[in-house]
């Protein structure tokens, strides 16, 4: 039997963005000892993880979040999606998904990420036996076959936490990934997505719109009080030029972009953009060790399945241990959840990058078989439900927290 010591943990979360505060969620009723690592102060509104991006939460997401007690609360600062319509620029093909069609009274729902972090951040105060270790950095990491050692810097003192399973959640250029041992490639797509939000002239009734453009694909989702949040995929080599547009000039190009479907655009808030690639690590797993979220993968926005796939992520790593108790950095129980995640992942990955490349292909030929084939998606029986069925996250095996199943 291991003897209890203060720095000993079941599990320590690198990273409290909102993949890693959504695992210490979900693993609570387990009554495991946690800590998570943050290098971002909880009071900052710099955290990455919680700006004023737009997340469209899957069916998927929203069975997990009711099944660890917190959709209520999510639900009060969401937006239903109830209808998605799909467009090329320029081209007379589009797609589009109902709700009402596939039985369901959402498709998802979009949540301005600082509003829900801020709700993840508050739920995490009621969780006993957490440790939030913040702000403090990761400097080190050790794994052994008993136990991983990370070394813990905070404010210039360095102490060490073991633990039977690190986790790293840390993001796309994830520190601990390098630290245990694990490569990942990374392909720019050469693009920057600048995001924020504006107000239509005519009411979005609940339609998220993706536009695709030879420059890139352009989404507009309801968010509350008539707003609309944007994210709109421009070529780096624009970017600069586009983020210092006064606002009316903005609105111009933005509209000339998407069309006149939802009348003139108006009071746009503030702009952020960040750049955007293709990450996927080599393997899902060390010794004692485990990658979720976009440490694993990070995706192109394109389809707005990123949060989503890192949630599922989540729900089956959450599975193994659930059903593992005894050891929880198991060999065994690792090698289970990289096997169960791989597929999913992979499909993902293929998807959104494939529709990258096709939507921003040029060639006359290639335009032609876009527009069969958004024709095709209307009209060739079953097509539409398979292609929603992945885009509400419900194909496949599903961990318990994905079908609405508390751990416990």
């Amino acid at each position: 039997m291991k003897t209890k010591r203060d720095n000993h943990y079941d599990i320590v979360i690198a990273g409290g963005g909102m993949i890693g505060s959504s695992l210490a969620l979900a693993l609570a009723p387990l009554g495991l000892r946690v800590a998570i690592v943050e290098v971002v102060p909880r009071v900052a509104t710099s955290q990455p993880s919680f700006d004023d991006r737009s997340t469209a939460l899957s069916r998927s997401t929203q069975r997990m979040f009711e099944a660890m007690g917190l959709w209520g609360d999510i639900l009060a600062a969401a937006t239903p999606i109830t209808h998605i319509h799909v467009s090329d620029r320029g081209r007379f093909g589009f797609a589009h998904i109902d709700a009402q069609e596939q039985g369901v009274e959402a498709l998802g729902y979009v949540v301005i990420n600082r509003v829900l972090g801020g709700l993840l951040q508050r739920s995490l105060d009621a969780v006993a036996n957490l440790d939030i270790v913040c702000p403090a950095r990761i400097v080190a990491a050790k794994l052994g076959p008993d136990e991983a050692v990370v070394t813990v810097d905070e404010d210039g003192a360095q102490r060490d936490l073991t633990c039977e399973l690190l986790v790293a959640a840390d993001g796309s250029n994830s520190a601990v990934r390098s630290m245990i041992g694990i490569t990942a490639s990374q392909v720019s797509y050469e693009q920057r997505a600048v995001i924020g939000n504006l107000l239509p002239e005519l009411p979005l009734q609940n339609h998220a719109y993706e536009r695709f453009t030879e420059h890139g694909p352009l989404a507009i989702l309801p968010v509350a009080e008539g707003r609309a949040g944007f994210v709109w995929n421009v070529q780096e080599r624009d970017a600069e030029r586009v983020l210092n547009l006064g606002d009316e000039d903005f609105l111009a190009e933005l509209r000339a972009t998407f069309g006149n479907r939802l009348g003139a655009f108006s009071r746009v808030g503030r702009r952020a953009s960040y750049p955007l690639s293709l990450s996927k690590a080599l393997r899902l797993t060390a010794q004692r060790a485990v990658l979720v979220g976009n440490s694993a993968h990070g995706l192109h926005p394109a389809a707005a399945q990123g949060f989503n796939l890192g949630l599922r992520d989540v729900a089956a790593l959450c599975d193994c241990i659930a059903d593992s108790r005894d050891d929880v950095g198991d060999a065994e129980l690792l090698s289970r959840y990289s096997q169960w995640r791989r597929a999913d992942q992979k499909k993902l990955v293929r998807f959104t990058d494939g529709l990258v490349h096709l939507f921003g292909h040029s060639a006359g030929p290639v335009k032609s078989l876009r527009n069969l084939g958004m024709l095709g998606f209307d009209l060739i029986p079953g097509v539409r439900e398979t292609f929603a069925k992945h885009t509400m996250g419900l194909a496949g095996r599903l961990p318990r927290l994905s079908r609405g199943v508390p751990l416990t």
